[in-house]
């Protein structure tokens, strides 16, 4: 554990020891042992070495390397309230964890300090049908909401693949396979809850019931995505959807990837209506044959789905596009209206991410999440294969293409540090290459440690310097001044300066965890 913040602490507690018969590990284990003391009487808190590690391991490569020092479970936003409160006091820096599935480093406790697990916040605490709206804990996850409201004829549709709390989706602004008809956590959130900078809660959004105000700034909208740089959600109102009537799945291969991008963006200029669109190259199909002996044709495929009030309706969208994808030379292009015949078409996409895994045994994954116009989605995947290729690396490529967004996932052997070093490199060029496009390092996993270095070169230098001078009301103290030196450094590195004391620094930002 990093301690000058520790030290900090000691000395605000008059409980500061000389240098000369105290050492500054010490002085950390008394503030870590102070800090415990406060919370055991707000929630349960952990010092155990496992959970630690728990909690700093997430889908990424550096699995458990920088756990905090405790842990605390909370159960209710006034817990947070006193932890954050707690830590803000003795200037401990603090992450807040859900479902452990990020994949950007943000759970990496670069500086020991305290994780917020909100995971024991996990209630329902309301459900208006009328209204198509739910009020959630925010350690609720996609799934759980959705077994919650099967037989309300609702459905909460924001899908990132991986079950994760809807607190850390809505940190870090996830999306996911329905993105392309019902919109991001950015459009789902009505209003939040949240605790900033000394314990003090903040409401976000009003009730969040109504859909729409022009009262004051959005503040909800500055919540949502910050990955828990300006406090720690706890409770969100969030906008559900009506299930719908018919639904029709298809299945299209293509010869080249550039046929199939181009294809699709065809059929959303067109107005097609889809609900789902999908790729698998012809390396992610290879893995799911593998792993489920699927059979399907390995070469690019794309993954529709369309959705609407009747099968007859549906199944016309459905046609429409057929007919854009013969034109660019797909096919056949096979669909369907039955759920058994739907899911069996869409199992290869489910089952992507871990055939990938299990076609290299042992292997981790470094992950890209850029998002690019349309029109540039070809150039951008056609490139990142290219890089990954250069540097010899087996990159199965999947993407929510519907709106321009997919992942390359680099299969590295995490005890091989070239390996890891080269997939990160291409995952960084991929990164820069999209911004020069016109597009987003991130289009939804969020920046986390991982993509610092590309913020600047996507936003520019002057709204960087202002996300900084904005964030320091709103940040917990024992996190401001960490994600401010890790944030300046990097801005240094992108230019080639170097500055003191920027060795071990990096952000300690107050975030939920989430893919």
């Amino acid at each position: 554990m990093a301690v000058s913040w520790a030290r900090r602490a000691l000395v605000r507690a008059g409980l500061a020891a000389s240098r000369t018969f105290a050492t500054e590990a010490k002085e950390s284990e008394m503030v870590v042992e102070d800090l415990a003391r406060r919370l055991s009487n707000v929630c349960e808190v952990s010092r155990s070495a496992d959970v630690r590690k728990q909690h700093a391991t997430d889908e990424g490569t550096e699995r458990g390397m920088f756990p905090p020092d405790l842990v605390a479970f909370p159960s209710s936003t006034e817990d947070v309230s006193k932890v954050v409160e707690a830590c803000t006091d003795l200037r401990v820096p603090m992450i807040a964890t859900g479902a452990l599935t990020s994949l950007e480093g943000h759970l990496r406790h670069l500086r020991g300090g305290l994780a917020i697990d909100v995971t024991k916040m996990s209630n329902i605490l309301s459900v208006c049908a009328e209204d198509q709206t739910a009020r959630v804990q925010a350690g609720v996850t996609r799934m759980q909401l959705n077994e919650y409201l099967r037989d309300t004829g609702l459905f909460f549709p924001v899908d990132p693949g991986a079950d994760a709390t809807l607190g850390g989706m809505a940190a870090c602004r996830a999306s996911g396979t329905n993105a392309v008809k019902y919109g991001t956590m950015r459009d789902v959130v009505g209003g939040l809850t949240a605790v900033l900078s000394g314990g003090r809660v903040v409401r976000c959004g009003g009730s969040g019931a109504a859909r729409k105000s022009s009262t004051g700034y959005d503040l909800n909208a500055l919540m949502v995505g910050s990955e828990g740089t300006l406090g720690v959600i706890t409770e969100l109102q969030v906008r559900l959807a009506g299930q719908p009537g018919a639904t029709v799945a298809a299945v299209c291969p293509f010869e080249t990837i550039e046929g199939a991008a181009t294809c699709v963006a065809e059929i959303v200029q067109c107005g097609v209506p889809l609900a789902r669109c999908e790729l698998l190259d012809t390396a992610a199909i290879s893995a799911v044959n593998e792993h489920s002996g699927l059979g399907l044709r390995e070469l690019p495929t794309l993954f529709f789905e369309f959705t609407g009030s009747t099968e007859s309706a549906v199944e016309g969208e459905a046609e429409l596009a057929g007919s854009i994808v013969a034109d660019h030379g797909g096919g056949p292009f096979k669909f369907s209206s039955t759920a058994e015949e739907r899911s069996r078409l869409w199992r290869a996409r489910h089952e992507a991410y871990w055939a990938a895994l299990a076609s290299r045994p042992g292997c981790r994954g470094v992950v890209t999440d850029v998002c690019v116009p349309l029109s540039k989605l070809a150039e951008s995947i056609s490139r990142a294969k290219s890089l990954a290729s250069e540097v010899g690396l087996r990159a199965p490529t999947v993407g929510h293409v519907g709106d321009g967004n997919y992942h390359l996932l680099l299969l590295v052997d995490p005890a091989n540090p070239d390996e890891v070093k080269a997939a990160k490199r291409v995952a960084m060029e991929t990164g820069a290459h999209a911004i020069e496009l016109g597009g987003t390092c991130s289009g939804e996993h969020g920046v986390g440690v991982g993509k610092l270095p590309l913020l600047e070169r996507e936003h520019g230098r002057g709204l960087w310097r202002l996300w900084l001078r904005s964030s320091g009301p709103w940040t917990p103290t024992g996190c401001s001044t960490r994600e401010r030196s890790a944030a300046r450094r990097c801005s240094r590195e992108q230019r080639g300066e170097r500055g003191r004391g920027d060795v071990g620094t990096g952000p300690s930002t107050t975030r939920h965890a989430t893919l």
